[in-house]
């Protein structure tokens, strides 16, 4: 009864905020317009952009402000929250900034790095020790510079990925279900983690039933607070010091992460720029197998879903089950760098290989 009782909760939350959410977008696309906040078609930068109209960004304010709502009815203060709320805060800023006028990445970085320095030094949020297989590394000092470095590439990796309506929204949407359904299993009933959670979920689903295809507002800079807040819940979420439970929530974000260290290597591997726009993400190579945008998005989505299927087997059900599901992305993706040109071009290889 208690868990019905907790269930009906949650979704009032994630009905609350999602609601609000699909209304604000509304108002956030005539502001961005306004302020000249638009995602205007280029042919520059590799030909990147799949859209082909002028599209108001700021979508990423709509869920901070969901997120904002969220907080104040549900949300309890502490030290720790007052934390995010500022980190958010400075984050969102930042992502404004740029939106309405592109400034430096050495600026942004600057702005993220603040963020992550309130979450670690005001919050006390840190990853100071991590174990497995036996053995045990305690960071120290280190662990500040660590726990930093993890906000902000964490930060960054959901808005290098947002190439296409509905992807960074929807990866983040099933990363939110599968950390509440997990809290749910380990009765964290009223944690911060779950709170969070169902806050961001609601709040992004909000903006997602706007922005999947044919998207009529985009996230932005500003999607890097879904990141941002994404990296609080894993180091959150990261109770004691075993390694399978960071390791659970980074699985989650496996298809960012990955697709990140695909297009770093493939960059150093050109003699490019490691953050250099090109076109050979993920995204890319599925559009490129003439799937349409829909189609690519899904299949992300699909693939994503695999990952947290494979963690909710392993914490909750069956280890084996989920290193079996484990086992089967490892092989799908192994299969996919060799068949596509998502860290070298074979063409390019097999030219060389004839001279």
């Amino acid at each position: 009864m208690y868990l019905e009782w907790e269930l009906l909760n949650a979704s009032k939350i994630v009905l609350i905020t999602f609601i609000f959410s699909a209304i604000i977008m509304v108002f956030m696309k005539k502001i961005a317009y306004h302020v000249n906040a638009v995602d205007k078609p280029r042919d520059d930068e590799g030909n990147r952009h799949i859209h082909k109209k002028i599209t108001p960004k700021l979508g990423g304010v709509g869920i901070f402000l969901g997120f904002l709502l969220g907080y104040m009815l549900f949300g309890e203060q502490s030290v720790r929250m007052n934390s995010i709320l500022i980190g958010s805060f400075i984050v969102i800023l930042t992502g404004i900034i740029d939106d309405i006028k592109p400034i430096r990445a050495m600026h942004k970085l600057i702005g993220h790095i603040i963020a992550a320095m309130v979450i670690v030094f005001y919050g006390g949020i840190l990853l100071n020790n991590i174990s497995g297989f036996g053995y045990m590394i305690d960071f120290g000092v280190l662990s500040y510079p660590i726990t930093i470095f993890f906000i902000v590439a964490c930060t960054n990796i959901i808005n290098l990925i947002d190439g296409l309506d509905g992807l960074s929204g929807g990866i983040c949407c099933i990363f939110y279900i599968t950390i509440a359904i997990l809290c749910f299993y380990q009765a964290r009933y009223g944690s911060l983690v779950l709170i969070l959670c169902l806050i961001m979920l609601g709040s992004t689903l909000g903006f997602l039933l706007h922005n999947f295809h044919p998207a009529t507002i985009f996230a932005g800079d500003c999607a890097t607070f879904m990141g941002f807040i994404i990296s609080i819940i894993t180091l959150l979420e990261f109770k004691g010091p075993a390694l399978i439970s960071f390791f659970v929530p980074i699985t989650l974000i496996g298809i960012p992460i990955l697709d990140t260290t695909f297009a770093i290597i493939r960059r150093l591997l050109k003699g490019q720029p490691p953050f250099q726009a090109d076109r050979q993400h993920l995204h890319h190579q599925l559009l490129g197998m003439n799937f349409s945008q829909r189609t690519t998005v899904l299949i992300i989505y699909g693939i994503n879903i695999l990952f947290a299927s494979a963690s909710i087997f392993y914490t909750i059900i069956d280890q084996k089950i989920g290193q079996i599901i484990y086992a089967i992305i490892f092989i799908l993706v192994v299969w996919f760098v060799l068949h596509t040109t998502i860290i070298t071009d074979k063409t390019e290889k097999l030219r060389l290989i004839k001279k």
